[in-house]
C-alpha cells in the first residue's frame, strides 16, 4: 500500500496568525477610505443606539462609530510598528556587540539592559510623555523597554553561533567582523529576531494604548481606536458599542501579533 501523502493542514493552519498579522498591517491603514462617514463629523445625537446609517450608534460627540473604527487604527498602529522596529534594530545592535565581543562589552551590555529592565515601561513612558510627544514618547519608550530583551536573546544566541562552523570558515576566509555578523550571524537569526519583532510591535501598541487612553496620545477629534475608550466610557450605559466597537480591534491586533511571534518562532513554514 502507498503511503499517504503528508498534509499541509497543520502547517497552513499555524501559518495563520503570520498571515492575519501581516494583513493587519496592510488593511487597516485603508480603513479610513471605506468609512461610510467622516470620522470627525457629527452626524447624529451622542451615543445613539445602532440603526439605520449608523450600524454601531454614535459616540459622545454623535460621530459615526463604525467610521471611527474603521479610520482608527492607521495612527496607532503606525507609531507601534516604528517603535517596534526601532526597538529590535538597537536591541539587536547590542545583542551582536555583546555576543561577538564577549569580555567588557558583554558586561556593559548586560549592566545596560538590567538597568533599563528595573524601570516598569509604563512609568518610563509616562515621564517621557511629560517632556515629547505623545508618537516621540511611544518610540523612545519601547526602545528602552523592549531593547534589553531583544539585546539578551540576540547575544546568547550570538554567542552560541560564534564558535560554529560557518562562522569560524567566514573568519578564515579574512572576512572582517561586520560582514561575518552581516551574511553569516544575521541570517542565523532571523527568525529569532522576526519573533522578537512581534513581541515587541504588542509592547509598543500597549504603550501607545496607554498613553492614549489617559490624555497623553492623539488628540480629539483624532479617529483613535484607545482614545475612543476614554471618550465613551461614561455613556457606556447608552450605547455600548461605542466601547465594545474600539476595544475588540485593539484586543485583537494584540492577540495576532503574540500569535504570529509565537508562530515564526517555531517554524511552521519547515512543515511545508
Amino acid at each position: 500500500m502507498a503511503p499517504s501523502a503528508p498534509s499541509f493542514a497543520p502547517a497552513r493552519r499555524r501559518a495563520l496568525p503570520a498571515t492575519a498579522a501581516v494583513v493587519l498591517l496592510l488593511c487597516v491603514p485603508l480603513g479610513r477610505y471605506a468609512a461610510p462617514h467622516p470620522p470627525e463629523r457629527t452626524v447624529a445625537v451622542p451615543w445613539a443606539p445602532p440603526g439605520g446609517a449608523h450600524p454601531l450608534g454614535t459616540d459622545v460627540l454623535g460621530r459615526d462609530v463604525l467610521s471611527r473604527v474603521l479610520a482608527g487604527g492607521t495612527q496607532l498602529l503606525s507609531v507601534s510598528l516604528l517603535a517596534a522596529v526601532a526597538a529590535v534594530v538597537c536591541g539587536t545592535a547590542l545583542g551582536l556587540a555583546a555576543g561577538w565581543s564577549g569580555g567588557r562589552t558583554a558586561r556593559a551590555v548586560r549592566a545596560l539592559c538590567d538597568l533599563l529592565l528595573a524601570v516598569p515601561a509604563l512609568v518610563l513612558a509616562l515621564v517621557l510623555a511629560a517632556a515629547l510627544p505623545g508618537a516621540t514618547a511611544v518610540v523612545v519608550a519601547s526602545v528602552l523597554a523592549g531593547a534589553p530583551l531583544t539585546a539578551r536573546i540576540v547575544g546568547t544566541q550570538c554567542a552560541q553561533l560564534r564558535d560554529s562552523g560557518h562562522v569560524h570558515a567566514a573568519v578564515e576566509r579574512g572576512e572582517s567582523t561586520p560582514a561575518v555578523l552581516v551574511h553569516e550571524v544575521l541570517p542565523a537569526l532571523r527568525r529569532l529576531v522576526a519573533a522578537d519583532a512581534g513581541l515587541r510591535l504588542v509592547t509598543a501598541l500597549q504603550i501607545a494604548s496607554a498613553l492614549a487612553v489617559l490624555g497623553l496620545g492623539p488628540q480629539p477629534p483624532a479617529p483613535d481606536w484607545a482614545l475612543m475608550l476614554s471618550e465613551n466610557l461614561p455613556g457606556a450605559a447608552l450605547n455600548p458599542w461605542a466601547l465594545l466597537a474600539p476595544a475588540v480591534p485593539l484586543a485583537g491586533c494584540a492577540w495576532v501579533f503574540a500569535a504570529a511571534a509565537r508562530t515564526v518562532a517555531r517554524g511552521p513554514w519547515e512543515a511545508l
